[in-house]
């Protein structure tokens, strides 16, 4: 009986003009096909991290990194858990799923070793509350180059990374994670 039902219901749609597209047809979320595997590139920078801001947006919650100078490579991924730049320690965060974002810019002057960009809470770096998508972003340290930051969010949930120019002189690294599949 639901087979005919069925039938009946897509012969009626159709003859109004109306096609149901199967789940692989189906337009992904927002147009989003970004998937969850880590994103890397490889390049490397001495200009100093000077900022950490976030915004939400219609699809997704973005995290952007100013830099003072060229943006450096960076690795994107998710893990059990984030570990602190040269010491290794677990950082704590909220969240489903964690992502662990190393860029390749240090937060400091390389040449005086003056910090660049030091925050005033490292466990909370900007307020996430009324996000959808984004938990917590936690300070995870700058070594010899390296800076990592933790960023706790819903689920494990598809995301991306790229760098933009400006303003001036200066770039950002952008990390863009979906608010659903």
């Amino acid at each position: 009986m639901r087979r005919i039902v069925r039938i009946l219901l897509v012969v009626l749609l159709a003859a109004a003009g109306v096609t149901l597209a199967s789940p692989a047809q189906a337009a992904p979320y927002c147009g989003i096909r970004w998937g969850s595997l880590t994103k890397t590139a490889s390049a490397m920078s001495s200009a100093p991290i000077t900022g950490i801001r976030t915004g939400r947006h219609a699809c997704y919650d973005r995290l952007v990194i100013d830099v003072a100078g060229p943006a450096g490579g960076y690795t994107v991924g998710y893990v059990r858990q984030v570990s602190a730049e040269g010491s290794g320690f677990s950082i704590a965060l909220r969240g489903g799923a964690f992502l662990q974002i190393v860029v390749h810019n240090p937060a400091y002057n390389v040449d005086t070793g003056q910090g660049t960009y030091t925050p005033a809470n490292p466990k909370q770096l900007t307020n996430v509350t009324w996000y959808r998508t984004f938990r917590q972003v936690a300070w995870g340290g700058s070594f010899e180059g390296y800076t990592t930051i933790g960023l706790g969010v819903r689920a494990r949930l598809p995301f991306r990374v790229f760098t933009l120019a400006g303003p001036g002189s200066g770039s950002r690294i952008v990390v863009d994670v979906a608010h659903r599949w």
